[in-house]
């Protein structure tokens, strides 16, 4: 299991078009994905979850990966929020 912190730096932060963008790239891996806010967990695989944390620009995250292909993940999921 490997954790990171992240400031999610997308303009628009983690809402609408870009929350289904990173939800997609999270389901094309094998690993369990998880976003923590705020001591709020969510599946990153799920849109209602990643879009219950209201997540904005500037704003913080932990990403969590597990699983045999978590250390792509992680590289993939966190160049996306930083874009």
């Amino acid at each position: 299991m490997i954790e990171r912190s992240i400031t999610v730096e997308l303009e628009a932060g983690l809402q609408a078009r870009p929350a289904a963008q990173f939800v997609q790239r999270a389901n094309s891996f094998s690993s369990n994905l998880f976003i923590e806010k705020d001591k709020k967990r969510v599946n990153a695989k799920s849109i209602m979850g990643l879009m219950s944390l209201a997540v904005g620009s500037g704003e913080e995250i932990l990403l969590v990966a597990e699983g045999k292909d978590e250390e792509e993940a992680m590289e993939e999921l966190s160049a996306f929020v930083k874009e």
